[in-house]
């Protein structure tokens, strides 16, 4: 099992934690990027976007309202970027598109895409990491997650069984079939083709964060998922609690007990 290096990033002093579970115990839990320079990433979702760094050893955690963003440095360089994989962005809310778009120009990132009318872009985070950022000015925190966009053949299929493995609840965001758990939302892009699994790419997993996990995974085992690594408990990160599964598709998800707290 790898080391984790998690960064929970805030904007303000006392952002929230992980939303509350929903009646499955599921919600949201983290995005895990696996890079050769975690400080370039570090600059910039908390310099940037205004992060408070915390210290959990040998784990660093950033917060933001509804997801922790997960750094962990490599220990060979990622087969790829996040773009071409079956997550392809994961996404958030922010109140000023103009004010993000200027932040991140400084930055001097790329933009995948740049829609001004809608108030929408995705930049190009270091190691092809792909972010993106959609305008709310009613949102009541400077920045808040919102989802994870997972590339599919069978938008339909691959949305119901997030439906039925997290307790998500079904739903559509333009064109995009979603499945809404507390925190977010899992959006499901149309692809032409299967693409490639995340595991060893720079963003290598997403996460969502469950009560009572060991029995979840025994009831996961019974319905047939597929694990990538089985339930266990890590006593050197305060008891945390964590199992790795693979969705349809080959994305790799990590259910972790314990993340909650931070």
């Amino acid at each position: 099992m790898r080391s984790l290096c998690l960064i929970v990033l805030t904007v303000v002093p006392a952002f929230a934690q992980l939303a509350a579970p929903n009646a499955s115990g599921v919600s949201l839990g983290h995005v895990h990027l696996v890079v050769a320079d975690p400080e370039a990433q570090k600059k910039l979702f908390i310099g940037v976007l205004g992060g408070e760094l915390k210290s959990l050893p040998p784990l660093e955690l950033v917060r933001f309202p509804g997801i922790l963003v997960v750094l962990q440095k490599a220990r060979t360089a990622p087969t790829d970027g996040s773009d071409g994989s079956t997550v392809n962005h994961f996404g958030f809310l922010v109140k000023s598109y103009a004010e993000i778009k200027a932040k991140l120009s400084a930055e001097h990132l790329e933009f995948s895409m740049d829609n001004e009318k809608n108030k929408q872009l995705i930049a190009v985070f270091p190691e092809k990491v792909r972010v993106e950022f959609t305008e709310d000015p009613n949102l009541k925190t400077p920045i808040a997650f919102h989802h994870f966009h997972v590339a599919t053949p069978d938008q339909e299929g691959l949305r119901d069984w997030y439906v039925k493995t997290f307790g998500a609840t079904a739903g559509k965001r333009g064109n995009f079939p979603t499945a809404m758990a507390p925190g977010g939302e899992v959006d499901f892009l149309k692809a032409n083709a299967a693409a490639s699994p995340t595991k060893g790419r720079s963003l290598d997993h997403i996460g969502f964060e469950v009560v009572n996990l060991e029995a979840y995974c025994k009831r996961l085992q019974a319905d047939g998922v597929t694990f990538d690594t089985t339930y266990r408990a890590i006593p050197q990160l305060n008891g945390l609690k964590i199992a790795y599964i693979l969705d349809p598709i080959g994305t790799r998800i990590e259910l972790t007990e314990g993340f909650a707290q931070y």
